[in-house]
């Protein structure tokens, strides 16, 4: 059993090959991610019975050489299919979001303090997640009665997805993130080094470990170090990780993101679950057409230059448009603005970064760890460059906390809504695999005070909250007025009702 929980559990990162920068060569989407260790066994002896009845041995792949003919890039990021991968809801692998606003600094500003947070790079699927798909996939090849066209490659398909892990290609995501973030600061950085905090789960912690790689390789300097690691777990104060909010985690508002997906999923799917089951002979639930779905991204993610897998080709243009429509429902009702206590969910990260922007202590009593936050070698003030690494859940709550969506009016539970109408709100815009939020102070000629913008995977955001200007810019001193939400603690009063 000890073996098996060291491939389940993921070995030091140490071990993986450091991965090359990709350059832009032509192009050719929970409630599982925290579990005892004690669940955990439960789940892999679970896993080692259904890996004997169906021959699922590849619960752990061995990591395959990496190559550098990748759909992937520095810049732009993901660009194969780009009318179906950029649909996969918090899936997506990321890609470059369209901008309204110039991303570059206006003319005349130059960058005085960048931040970035960011999600952990393309992995697995969750535990759980993975032993239903491998079910599916047995369920499939024991009732199907036949494979027509696109579906034949399901006849020989053979289920070997790991778990929980970073996959080669979110590896080297987050190698080209790091990169990416060098490229756009690196006058900045070249006095300053990036501050880097990490959340304690294993993927979260090698995401950093890459990112700096990536950073490294692009500067031609040697390879920095995680500097803080905070531990995740129910009673951890931890403003990369919600845990401790009970009436959050545990109470009916955890589960307003599955009923409103529930309502969409009850529009959507019958008519795929019509077309798949009639092509396949099979009787396959409205929960089993969307496994069937979220097996498209995480194969692809399992090849190593995330080439698009064969189930993406088993659904139209329009059905991945409702699918990620499902998973922005998840993200904006089950941690965003949608939910009553999502915001307060992000209100510490939201006050450490006022700190940082305003080099003064930080200023909460929600949930930021006071020990590390005190502390000048734990939680600088003075760096200028600072880096942070999460989880999408934990994200979404932060967007919500700063009001960056408060424009975005409650989503339509039953018709689709595109960015036009959502103010940019999409889980695949939002929270993809290595999703990145840039905040810059701005230095700008002929003005006495700092400006602040916020960049979202690319995306320069409007910032209607503090009166942003043409340039997606606010006054240092506006953006911390506006932020009265947080500086207030949001609604953590209600947080242990």
């Amino acid at each position: 059993m000890g073996s098996l929980w060291n491939r389940i559990r993921g070995s030091s990162p140490q071990r993986y090959a450091r991965l090359p920068l990709l350059e832009n060569e032509p192009a050719s989407p929970s409630k599982y991610r925290r579990t005892s260790r004690s669940s955990i066994l439960r789940w892999a002896i679970a896993l080692v019975a259904i890996a004997g009845l169906f021959g699922l041995y590849g619960l752990t792949r061995v990591s395959a050489a990496p190559t550098n003919k990748s759909c992937d890039s520095i810049d732009e990021g993901y660009r194969c299919s780009p009318d179906i991968s950029h649909f996969w809801g918090q899936y997506s692998l990321w890609f470059s979001v369209p901008s309204e606003i110039n991303v570059e600094p206006p003319k005349g500003c130059s960058v005085s303090f960048a931040s970035v947070l960011s999600r952990h790079g393309g992995r697995d699927p969750t535990l759980g997640k993975s032993m239903s798909y491998a079910m599916l996939i047995a369920e499939i090849h024991n009732s199907s009665r036949a494979y027509p066209g696109k579906f034949a490659f399901l006849k020989d398909y053979t289920y070997n997805l790991g778990a929980d892990q970073l996959t080669d290609a979110g590896r080297q995501e987050m190698v080209n993130s790091g990169a990416h973030f060098y490229r756009r600061y690196s006058k900045l950085v070249s006095k300053k080094s990036p501050f880097v905090r990490s959340s304690g789960q294993n993927r979260v912690v090698e995401s950093a470990q890459k990112w700096l790689e990536g950073f490294a390789q692009a500067a031609q300097e040697p390879v920095g170090t995680i500097e803080v690691t905070i531990p995740e777990g129910a009673g951890t104060n931890n403003t990369l990780s919600h845990e401790i909010c009970t009436a959050f985690e545990d109470g009916p508002l955890s589960e307003v993101g599955d009923n409103a997906q529930a309502i969409w999923a009850s529009e959507f799917i019958p008519s795929i679950q019509s077309r798949i089951n009639s092509e396949l002979g099979t009787n396959l639930t409205s929960k089993s057409i969307i496994y069937l779905m979220d097996l498209c991204p995480f194969n692809t993610l399992a090849s190593p230059d995330a080439k698009i897998s064969d189930f993406c080709h088993l659904f139209s243009k329009d059905e991945w448009r409702q699918y990620d429509y499902y998973q922005s429902l998840g993200k904006f009702y089950g941690y965003g603005n949608g939910n009553p206590l999502g915001p307060t969910q992000g209100v510490g990260f939201v006050n450490e970064l006022l700190a940082r922007l305003t080099e003064t202590p930080v200023s909460d009593n929600t949930n930021t760890n006071t020990t590390l936050d005190s502390n000048p070698q734990t939680f600088p003030l003075n760096r200028k460059v600072y880096a942070d690494f999460s989880h999408d859940n934990d994200m979404s709550g932060i967007f919500a906390a700063l009001g960056l969506y408060n424009h975005t009016t409650p989503l339509s539970n039953t018709t689709v809504q595109g960015t036009d109408q959502t103010n940019g709100f999409s889980a695949a815009w939002t929270v993809p695999f290595a999703a990145r939020m840039y905040v810059e102070k701005l230095s700008c000629e002929k003005e006495k005070e700092e400006f602040v913008r916020v960049i979202l995977n690319d995306r320069v955001m409007p910032l209607k909250f503090c009166d942003g200007d043409q340039y997606g810019r606010c006054k240092l001193s506006k953006f911390i007025e506006s932020q009265s939400f947080a500086r207030s603690g949001g609604h953590w009063n209600q947080c242990f009702i």
